[in-house]
């Protein structure tokens, strides 16, 4: 398997299931009322904090995929939106979903030599490092939302 498919397989499991953790995102998110995902446990970020972002450098990044500037700062990535409905909440949750598709699209057509580039500047290291970068940080988040999760559950 080339080294792209073998990225965008991981990061496609960290989302949607079939890792060997047996844990992925949407599976985690799936059952999380807004009322869940925007509670306060013991001055944990929230679900909703946490989501935004883990998906706040999946976006950035994609947007360098297709050509564009990597816009964004580590300063504004806990800068979630002000989600008040359940409705909000889904939508934001099927957009996270849609995006991470097109994401993992782009890897998929990114030719390997691609990878040892450096994305948008030197300073920011190469594709590869920021595309694993990117599953290890969503591997990481996501076990904060798993903990996150059972410490809310046991609250409501």
């Amino acid at each position: 398997m080339k080294p792209t498919q073998q990225l965008a397989t991981h990061l496609h499991q960290v989302y949607f299931g079939g890792n060997w953790t047996a844990s992925n995102l949407k599976d985690q998110l799936e059952d999380i009322t807004l009322e869940m995902a925007t509670k306060p446990v013991k001055g944990l970020n929230t679900i909703l904090a946490l989501s935004f972002h883990i998906h706040y450098y999946l976006k950035g990044t994609m947007a360098v995929l297709k050509g564009g500037d990597l816009t964004i700062r580590d300063k504004y990535s806990f800068d979630h939106p002000n989600i008040k409905t359940e409705d909000e909440w889904q939508t934001f949750k099927s957009t996270m979903w849609e995006e991470a598709k097109e994401f993992i699209s782009l890897i998929e057509k990114l030719d390997d030599s691609k990878l040892e580039t450096f994305l948008a500047e030197e300073k920011y290291g190469t594709y590869f490092k920021n595309l694993v970068g990117i599953i290890e940080h969503t591997h990481y988040h996501l076990g904060q939302i798993a903990i996150v999760k059972k410490l809310v559950s046991k609250i409501n």
